[in-house]
């Protein structure tokens, strides 16, 4: 392995994970701590991103902004539906700019929605297309997620990809919970009407985070894309089908962790004060099993641990149906927490299945009679092109919450019970595509001819 130093900032050549001994006398540590900066760096977008999710509960007549239930759910999508937009140039982005130049660059432009929604969140009779467009800048917190899980997996061997890509994404996650405790403790200190505050605290800390980025982490040029990755990853179906999965399992946590707060505010009709006591702890602990999802795909398969995942889910929205026609708090409160806690584990778990089912192919190719080396080298570029279009296309499913509720609320009786029920039809759809389009194959060719042969995948 070498490095050069082009003005551009630092490059490594020559990166090969996969070499055990290399990755044992150098190569962890240098993953380790670019895995540290970019969990960093994504964690502060993730906060900007869901940063509308707790002004909102701000905004009242008190200070000037009355603004009607629909229109604060349209304030949470706008940013859901740009930043998932973004994602996929972001992921590509890092393939042509490098890891570190990218992530010192979209943790700078940060800045704007940060410094945009100090300026004008605490001002009266702001129209509501005014904060649609500052909403809008905020989606770039967002895309940071698809950069930095393009990175994240050149730097770590395929048999510990479920863990770091677990790690890097779940820290970026914690960014939805930091927000929204740092909302409740501006609205139990300050009261409820000075959100400023909350945009405020981030300004500081996004200059440190881009510094610190352009100090201690390295671009590879592993990363760079060859011609033809994203086209070729499009051609693929299991690009389609593990896209349709991750709006499931990132699309619900997203959209939970967006809508939570104002779902409480209209079903219960909780204060912005009790609403951000309870709204934080969900995307918590959904941030933190994460990891977990991740370590659980290495061990028994990303496919096995998403189809648990999907049944859980649906388990947990028939638990909100429940709540909602009993109206009791706690048993909803309770409800979403378990779904934030199962789209966390499967965020990890369907993340894990990218990797493993192009290694599959790869493997697959190699008894065909391919080259070895080749192989594994296409499994690697497409498997960083999913990355971002599953990234994208998972993203959007924040947005169908959202809108799903918006319309819910819209409709006769006020309440959330139809998008709770398309939800639930959808979780059943995504456990239908794991059993007949993956887990089956496996029982396929664990009972055909030749079918001793090992795996090292763990797509099941």
């Amino acid at each position: 392995m070498t490095t050069r130093q082009p003005a551009s900032g630092r490059w490594i050549q020559g990166w090969d994970p996969e070499n055990e001994e290399f990755w044992e006398r150098s190569g962890k540590k240098i993953a380790r701590r670019n895995l540290l900066m970019s969990v960093l760096a994504e964690h502060v977008g993730f906060s900007v991103w869901s940063l509308w999710s707790v002004l909102v509960l701000f905004m009242s007549p008190e200070i000037g902004l009355g603004f009607a239930p629909d229109e604060k759910f349209l304030l949470v999508v706008t940013p859901t539906l740009v930043g998932a937009v973004l994602r996929l140039p972001y992921s590509y982005a890092v393939t042509r700019f490098g890891g570190r130049n990218w992530t010192v660059f979209s943790a700078a432009v940060l800045l704007v929605p940060a410094l945009l929604a100090f300026v004008f969140v605490q001002r009266p009779g702001t129209p509501l297309w005014v904060f649609l467009l500052i909403g809008a800048t905020a989606g770039v917190g967002g895309a940071n997620f698809a950069s930095s899980m393009t990175n994240i997996t050149i730097f770590y061997p395929q048999r510990h990809q479920g863990w770091a890509l677990g790690v890097n994404a779940g820290g970026g996650n914690l960014g939805v919970a930091v927000i929204q405790l740092l909302g409740l403790l501006v609205i139990a200190t300050a009261g409820d009407t000075h959100p400023s505050y909350v945009a405020g605290v981030y300004l500081p800390l996004i200059v440190i985070v881009a510094l610190l980025a352009a100090l201690k982490m390295d671009n590879v040029d592993a990363v760079r894309a060859e011609p033809g990755a994203l086209r070729e990853a499009a051609a693929s179906s299991h690009t389609w089908w593990i896209s349709a999965l991750y709006i499931g399992t990132f699309g619900s946590f997203i959209g939970y962790g967006f809508a939570f707060g104002l779902v409480l505010q209209n079903q219960f009709g909780s204060t912005p004060l009790q609403a951000a006591s309870v709204t934080f702890l969900g995307p918590l602990l959904g941030s933190f099993s994460r990891p977990v999802g991740g370590r659980m795909a290495d061990r028994w398969g990303g496919a096995r641990v998403t189809l648990w995942n999907f049944l859980g889910l649906a388990v947990g929205t028939v638990v909100l149906l429940v709540a909602s026609h009993a109206g009791s708090f706690g048993l909803f409160v309770a409800g979403f927490t378990a779904l934030f806690v199962l789209s966390g584990i499967g965020n990890g778990s369907t993340y894990k299945m990218i990797p493993a089912v192009f290694a599959r192919e790869a493997e697959d190719a190699i008894t065909s009679g391919a080259d070895a080396p080749p192989a594994f080298a296409r499994a690697r570029r497409v498997s960083g092109a999913v990355i971002g279009i599953a990234g994208a296309v998972g993203a959007l499913g924040g947005v169908a919450i959202n809108l799903a509720f918006r319309a819910s609320y819209q409709g006769a009786g006020g309440s959330a019970e139809t998008a709770f029920l398309c939800f639930l039809a959808f979780y059943a759809l995504c456990a239908l595509v794991l059993v007949r389009v993956y887990l089956r194959r496996d029982r396929v060719e664990r009972t055909a001819p030749g079918a001793s042969r090992p795996r090292t995948s763990h797509v099941r």
